[in-house]
């Protein structure tokens, strides 16, 4: 039964004036009813627009009591959660995702929105063992099948400073390992991004970085950030496996890669995911799906617009093309001082093409470096077509301005890359026997699973050592 409320009593609670509660109520935009001259409001209909306009706070929460039915499935927690989208993959796969975690104030409205029967916390640094248990309605005796966290990957990326650990992101990446090895999960999953393959423990010294004769400690290594990871989960008794994953690979539209480190407590490697999709068809797997298999059926677009003077050269351009197929007198004058970069350049100026998969999504699509225009039309991507190509349901509610809406579809991960992951846990809870492909090629890059990746750390441990005693030789 709904609660009505008046319209002073709802101005009191958005911190508008009552004139604009009325004004959203002629809008529809809040539900409300009319008797005489005096509107009535719907309080249920006023939480969510306060959540979905930033006007009210979603505070921290325990989650409700689960059905049956819920209480069944195996048990997920779920960090850094964003939007949500690795976790509606883990819950399609047939987890109960009994907690999320998350700092983000427009994403803890999202998360609020779309599943206010979840437990929520915010800050990690702020919660111990025991707070986690208390707001999941579990006890130290529950067995938690999953736990799941994409830490912020801003420490690692190679388009960032890449301070790791000494980074306050990087801090909490290590509080997420720790936190999680203390609830004891069956099995633990990190995501995170390629930076984390070779970013070192510790920045090396600015002053001896052009000196040739000095050798690298350890924590100076490439990769030496992932090893002191690894070695902590080694210490706790789990085993491992890693690869760099396409999220092409797994149905999404969209050529999006990840790591995902796949931790197991009964200490048995677990296998690599399952694809599900392949690039040309190879394995007998169906083709990678293209951006138009997926947003060519939507009737409502809203979008950020380019400036006008982007917009001149756009016009010229087809589906799939960028700045280098502008004629060549136009491609100095469009790119400007950016002509004379290094690099491809191909984000400049992007068509997206109708027959391939979108490239990666970013937080912000008309960007000039990495321009996600539509293939036809003069305009980037609309928020619907980034939900589509994330592959978030339609019915997903973003919380805040559009901004900060692209903001938390453009850090999620695919759910299809999350259903695999889930899809892979579930099989291995079940013992039930996991389809392997030998030599699949998950992704573009070489030495990026863990078996090829600790080689290479272990040859350059070992050539570290050599530099090292050579220099010795030299300076006795």
């Amino acid at each position: 039964m709904s609660t009505y409320i008046s319209i002073k009593d709802a101005s009191l609670q958005l911190k508008i004036s009552e004139q604009q509660v009325r004004t959203l109520c002629r809008q529809g935009k809040i539900i409300a009813e009319k008797i005489g001259n005096t509107w009535i409001v719907d309080q249920k209909s006023l939480n969510k627009y306060g959540l979905l306009s930033a006007h009210r706070v979603a505070e921290d929460r325990p989650s409700y009591n689960v059905n049956i039915q819920e209480q069944q499935k195996p048990i997920a927690l779920s960090f850094f959660s964003g939007a949500m989208g690795l976790d509606l993959g883990i819950e399609k796969a047939g987890f109960n995702i009994r907690l999320a975690c998350e700092v983000d104030k427009f994403c803890r409205q999202t998360i609020t929105i779309n599943r206010p029967n979840t437990a929520l916390l915010g800050d990690i640094n702020n919660y111990e063992p025991d707070d986690v248990l208390k707001a999941a309605r579990l006890t130290s005796q529950d067995d938690i099948d999953l736990i799941v966290g994409g830490p912020p990957c801003q420490a690692f990326s190679t388009a960032g400073k890449r301070k790791a650990f000494h980074d306050e992101r990087g801090n909490v990446f290590l509080k997420y390992i720790d936190l999680a090895l203390s609830l004891k999960p069956q099995y633990l999953v990190i995501e995170n991004v390629r930076g984390l393959l070779s970013c070192p423990l510790k920045q090396r010294n600015y002053n001896r970085r052009g000196d040739i004769s000095s050798y690298f400690s350890e924590d100076e290594l490439k990769g030496s950030a992932l090893n002191f990871i690894i070695n902590k989960l080694k210490k706790f008794g789990y085993a491992y496996s890693f690869n760099l994953y396409n999220a092409a690979n797994f149905g999404t539209p969209q050529t999006r890669e990840r790591i995902i480190i796949l931790c197991a407590r009964n200490g048995k490697t677990p296998p690599f995911l399952t694809p599900t999709h392949s690039e040309n068809g190879e394995y007998g797997l169906s083709k990678w799906k293209t951006l138009e298999s997926c947003i060519k059926n939507i009737d409502k677009h809203d979008h950020l617009n380019f400036p006008e003077k982007r917009l001149k050269y756009y016009k010229i351009l087809n589906s799939g093309q960028n700045w280098r197929n502008l004629p060549k007198e136009l491609q100095k004058e469009a790119m400007g001082k950016s002509y004379y970069l290094g690099g491809g350049k191909t984000g400049f100026l992007r068509r997206l093409a109708w027959d391939k998969p979108s490239p990666t999504l970013v937080t912000h699509p008309a960007m000039p470096a990495t321009d996600l225009a539509h293939p036809e039309e003069d305009r980037p991507l609309s928020i619907q077509e980034y939900k589509r190509i994330q592959e978030f349901p339609d019915h997903w509610e973003l919380a805040g301005p559009l901004i900060q809406q692209y903001k938390q579809v453009g850090n999620a991960v695919p759910v299809s890359l999350g259903l695999a992951v889930g899809k892979l846990i579930i099989n291995l809870i079940n013992d039930v026997e996991v389809i392997q492909f030998n030599d699949f090629k998950f992704s573009r890059y070489q030495n990026t699973n863990h078996v090829d990746w600790e080689k290479q750390f272990l040859q350059q441990l070992e050539k570290n050592k050599n530099n090292y005693e050579q220099q010795e030789l030299v300076f006795r």
